[in-house]
């Protein structure tokens, strides 16, 4: 298996949550799933716990899992701060073994794309079921590759987002070109991020691997899962052509 990349662009936990915090559109989707077929939940790739914690106020059994060790501590001195109790497990998505078997085990927000050659994602799925109580679902969140963005040309920077990091008083502007790999299928994305007025830039890579929708399908069926409901956005419509999204809901 090709190992994770992408580990600097988390290496500053407090910076993704700058980014990330007013990403609130998933949490409901997600609660209304957990409040159908029950918990305890396993959370993969659980970052800062953007997730993991506003379910467990809600009185939730759920664990988060990541294998960067940072954001984990990061997590975990919040949900500490709010007196949340969620277990953190620091794991490789594609290797763990917990003794524990879940309700609902889930991939939220694209994370999925950070698994990228088929040894892997057969390594992970297999770790998915051997988790999944009798009947437990597994749960994946995933764009809908849209061939304008994977075609844009690669010497233009494109806006990401503006973040004003109230500690340091400075506003932090992110900004990206992509090159998309047809042979990998990985799309080769850079991060500029430029303090203020300043010069420098600090750059980042985040490689996300496309799963279009039939090959997706086809990765889950024949690794052992049978998908019951394919939404294309939170509000639990129909997934289509022009979806944002893949909300796939399998056992």
């Amino acid at each position: 298996m090709k190992p994770i990349d992408c580990k600097p662009l988390y290496d500053n936990p407090e910076y993704y949550d700058l980014q990330n915090n007013s990403i609130v559109d998933d949490i409901p989707f997600f609660l209304k799933q957990i409040k159908k077929y029950g918990d305890p939940v396993l959370e993969l790739a659980c970052g800062t716990g953007r997730i993991t914690m506003p379910i467990a106020e809600e009185g939730i059994d759920i664990s988060g899992l990541d294998i960067i060790k940072n954001m984990l501590s990061y997590a975990e001195s919040k949900a500490k701060a709010k007196n949340i109790d969620i277990e953190w497990i620091e794991a490789d998505c594609r290797d763990f073994n917990i003794d524990k078997k879940f309700s609902i085990i889930f991939f939220p927000f694209n994370s999925i794309a950070h698994i990228h050659d088929i040894k892997s994602i057969e390594a992970c799925f297999s770790c998915v079921r051997k988790h999944l109580k009798h009947n437990g679902k597994f749960i994946i969140d995933i764009f809908n590759p849209s061939m304008d963005r994977l075609s844009r040309d690669s010497s233009v920077l494109y806006p990401v987002a503006s973040l004003y990091d109230a500690y340091n008083k400075e506003t932090i502007t992110i900004t990206e070109n992509n090159i998309y790999d047809a042979d990998t299928q990985i799309n080769r994305i850079k991060w500029y991020y430029k303090k203020d007025d300043q010069t420098d830039e600090i750059v980042n890579e985040l490689n996300m691997r496309i799963y279009y929708p039939q090959e997706i399908d086809a990765l889950l069926k024949y690794n052992g899962f049978t998908i019951e409901k394919k939404f294309g956005n939170y509000d639990e419509s129909l997934f289509v052509s022009s979806s944002p999204k893949q909300l796939i809901i399998c056992n």
